[in-house]
């Protein structure tokens, strides 16, 4: 079913007016993908650099949520959570010296990005020349859309469903869990266009990405639920797959696109002694679980890497 959306749905998801009136006159559309591929044409070939800036003027400054839409405020959650007063002080400054450069302020996909990743993305940023940085910060707001497209047909697929949607009733269900039926009857979950597991690595005594850095994904297969410290280097770790970190400190592929990933523990190892041979660490290994409620889901699993410390969070 052809699902149609008026112009101030779009401009919630992109601060272009002309955006907006382009994507009303491309639609209705069958689904998301004719969405999003409609999107990418009319915002890289169709708007101007005036459109560009109107849309990065619609959004608040990272780290600042006094103004900011509810989108924005649960795509900068995990900024705000991992930042200190002292980091969210930082990353004003560092705003404002941005937008002193370049005429507008600093734009990135903060969904599921930390406050020390952003920060320092800003600062390598910086030293780019206007026409480069412009680009850079069209293709941030197109990841940005695309995010907020896929919420409002989720949205518009559970308000539509919620009145033609019949589950039987049975006595033996639970409201409670007959609610949860019925959102996982609605859930939007496209194939996935990545692998489960990701990671990137930034070197943040420099402010630029790692590259060249060995990167292994194991998945602990031994016969208890979970390692112990004596067993964190025993055979019950099995390979998953391995690569290096390209220019933009990201690895390659460590396991196929499926489109659930099977629940257990996990470990990304890092060779940072080859990368830094007079850091302090010889390696890095960082262990996380993925539970059965989360077998769809992306887990980015990002190293942020200095001589005498390291710290992780999960991304998206």
């Amino acid at each position: 079913m052809d699902s149609q959306f008026n112009g101030h749905d779009f401009l919630s998801c992109c601060g272009s007016t002309r955006f907006a009136r382009e994507m009303v006159a491309a639609g209705p559309f069958s689904g998301l993908d004719q969405a999003l591929e409609a999107a990418r044409h009319i915002w890289m070939n169709i708007i101007d650099v005036n459109g560009w800036l109107e849309a990065f003027a619609a959004h608040p400054e990272i780290g600042s949520t006094s103004s900011a839409s509810q989108w924005s405020k649960q795509e900068q959650s995990t900024a705000l959570a991992t930042a200190t007063d002292h980091s969210l002080q930082e990353l004003l400054e560092w705003n404002s010296r941005y937008k002193q450069k370049f005429g507008h302020l600093f734009l990135i996909c903060a969904s599921g990005r930390g406050s020390p990743e952003i920060l320092a993305e800003l600062k390598v940023r910086y030293h780019n020349r206007p026409i480069v940085e412009l680009e850079i910060a069209a293709q941030e707001q197109m990841k940005i859309t695309e995010l907020r497209l896929a919420k409002l047909f989720a949205t518009k697929a559970n308000i539509g469903s919620s009145t033609h949607t019949q589950l039987p009733a049975s006595p033996s269900v639970k409201p409670g869990a007959r609610m949860g039926i019925i959102a996982a009857h609605l859930t939007v979950n496209p194939k996935r266009t990545r692998p489960p597991i990701t990671t990137h690595v930034l070197d943040v005594s420099r402010g630029s990405p790692a590259s060249g850095i060995e990167v292994q994904l194991e998945m602990w297969k031994g016969t208890q639920l979970c390692p112990s410290l004596a067993q964190r280097d025993s055979f019950g770790w099995v390979h998953q797959g391995s690569s290096i970190t390209d220019s933009d400190g990201r690895s390659g592929p460590l396991m196929g696109l499926d489109e659930y990933i099977s629940p257990g523990v996990y470990r990304i190892s890092f060779n940072t002694g080859k990368y830094s041979p007079g850091g302090f660490f010889p390696y890095v290994s960082i262990v996380f679980e993925v539970r059965e409620s989360q077998r769809s889901e992306h887990f980015h699993v990002p190293l942020l890497l200095s001589p005498f410390s390291f710290s992780t969070y999960r991304g998206s």
